[in-house]
């Protein structure tokens, strides 16, 4: 067998050192290309999400739900004055009597003496309807008017004082119900003019202070008479107001 001798410029192991080289060379450039190479930035929107809050409740904790209280618009309200309806008629045969007893005095008499004491009993003073009256009450700015429009021109002046002071808010305030609503009113004028013996009857407590304050600002008037003579009058004054 022909004995084959290796040529030197054949023999790849003298080369081994520079292909060594020459790989890490490549390598060395590939890591150098994967580090300078610039990744694109992508853009993400980015959603608020708000995850519902989660409450564990123990089993031995008690729960309370409040009832959330929604405001209510205030409804409008009309107050309507009904001076035309018909008064009713008060008892005439209660009679008011003042007695006037005089102090106590001591004094030394003679036996023979006779003392005569006489009490002094002061008339009753008498109640009439409005209705019925002869010579009505006199309101202020109605004066030196006939028997008949003085009448007329007191449940006027009545009914526009009424209109005036009387506050319809307080309706709205206390939470009144859509309907009609009426307060009934009687007070008595006495014999010197002021206004007394308040009488009031109202769907609300509130409503029946109202009414009662607006009575009390009243102004003081003529007295009324009854065959000349000063007396107390006894007036009825119905309130009517519509909540819508």
């Amino acid at each position: 067998m022909k004995n084959l001798k290796k040529l030197p410029t054949k023999q790849l192991e003298k080369f081994s050192n520079i292909f060594t080289q020459l790989g890490l060379v490549v390598v060395l450039f590939i890591v150098y290309l994967t580090l300078e190479h610039k990744t694109e930035q992508k853009q993400f929107a980015v959603l608020d999400f708000d995850p519902p809050e989660i409450v564990v409740f123990q089993p031995d904790q008690i729960i309370q739900f409040t009832r959330e209280v929604k405001d209510i618009p205030k409804p409008k309200i009309a107050a309507v004055f009904i001076p035309d309806e018909p008064i009713e008629k008060g008892n005439n045969d209660i009679i008011e009597s003042i007695i006037d007893i005089p102090t106590k005095t001591i004094v030394q008499i003679n036996p023979d003496d006779i003392i005569e004491i006489k009490e002094f009993v002061e008339d009753p003073i008498e109640t009439v309807p409005f209705i019925n009256i002869e010579f009505a009450p006199v309101f202020r700015g109605c004066e030196g008017l006939s028997k008949e429009d003085n009448k007329v021109c007191f449940d006027k002046k009545m009914k526009q004082f009424v209109q005036r002071n009387f506050n319809l808010e307080l309706a709205s305030e206390i939470g009144l119900q859509s309907g009609k609503y009426k307060i009934q009113t009687q007070f008595i004028i006495d014999n010197q003019g002021n206004v007394v013996d308040i009488k009031i009857r109202a769907p609300h407590l509130k409503l029946k202070n109202e009414t009662l304050q607006l009575i009390e600002k009243l102004p003081k008037f003529t007295p009324g008479k009854q065959r000349d003579k000063p007396v107390k009058v006894k007036y009825t004054l119905p309130i009517s107001f519509q909540v819508n």
